[in-house]
C-alpha cells in the first residue's frame, strides 16, 4: 500500500513523514494546496516553486493544488480523488493538538475511503519540537503571528537554543500549535539533498510578518 503527506512544508509534517516512514508505511506521495493569488502557501508565505522543490528532496512525487480565497475545500476534495486514482491507501498529517482541524482533514479523508494517519497526534508539544531538533532537522521560522508575541523569533534557526527559548516562554506553545509561528523544513535525516534559498526581504501582512525565501540554484 502507498500513502501520501499532507503538508506546508514545516517540521510538524516532516516530523510525521519521519515517524510515518520508521512504521515502514510506503509514503510516495506530497500534496501541498497553496494560494492562488500568491502562488505562496498560506499563513507560511513560502514560495509554490520551493515547496514543490521540497517535496522532490524528500524522495515524494509532489501533487500541487492551487486554490481561491474560498477554494481549498473543494481543492482538497480534488486531491483526495486524485489519491484514489492512484491506489493511494491514505493520508498522513502532522497535527498534534487542534483537534478540529484534525476533525475537519479527517471527516473528508474518511469519506473519500482513504486511511486517516496522525503519528503526533496528543503528544506534548515540547517533546515534539526536541525530536526535530534531535533528529536532526533544520527548519527556519519564516512567519509569526504579531498578536501572540512572536516577533522576535522571525528568522530564527529551529535548533535547541530556540527549543529552549519556546519552552520557557509562558505565552506561546512551544510547537506553534496555535499559529505563533511557521516552519520551513529544508535539510534533514529524510532529505536527499537540502532544499537551497537564499533570505529576502520580510514583508508584513494582515497582522503576520513573513520572510520572504527565494529559491535559487546553489546555496
Amino acid at each position: 500500500m502507498t500513502y501520501a503527506l499532507m503538508s506546508s512544508g514545516g517540521k510538524d509534517s516532516t516530523l510525521a513523514l519521519d515517524r510515518a516512514r520508521r512504521e515502514q508505511l510506503d509514503v510516495r506521495y506530497f500534496v501541498n494546496i497553496y494560494d492562488r493569488a500568491t502562488q505562496r502557501v498560506r499563513f507560511h508565505g513560502v514560495r509554490r516553486d520551493l515547496i514543490e522543490s521540497l517535496a522532490q528532496a524528500l524522495g515524494l512525487d509532489p501533487i500541487m493544488k492551487e486554490a481561491g480565497e474560498d477554494g481549498f475545500e473543494s481543492a482538497f476534495s480534488d486531491v483526495l480523488q486524485q489519491l484514489k486514482q492512484r491506489d493511494v491507501a491514505g493520508v498522513v498529517f502532522g497535527n498534534v493538538h487542534s483537534s478540529d482541524v484534525r476533525a475537519w482533514y479527517e471527516d473528508r479523508v474518511r469519506a473519500a475511503g482513504l486511511q486517516h494517519i496522525e503519528p503526533l497526534w496528543g503528544e506534548p508539544s515540547i517533546e515534539l519540537a526536541w525530536e526535530v531538533v534531535e533528529r536532526g532537522y533544520q527548519a527556519l521560522i519564516v512567519s509569526v503571528d504579531l498578536a501572540q508575541g512572536a516577533a522576535a523569533f522571525l528568522q530564527r534557526e529551529f535548533d535547541a537554543d530556540l527549543v529552549t527559548d519556546l519552552g520557557c516562554s509562558d505565552d506561546l506553545d512551544p510547537g506553534g500549535e496555535h499559529g505563533e509561528y511557521h516552519t520551513f523544513t529544508y535539510d534533514g535525516p529524510e532529505f536527499e539533498s537540502a532544499v537551497p534559498f537564499a533570505l529576502g526581504d520580510t514583508v508584513e501582512k494582515k497582522g503576520h510578518r513573513f520572510i520572504d525565501l527565494q529559491p535559487v540554484s546553489d546555496r
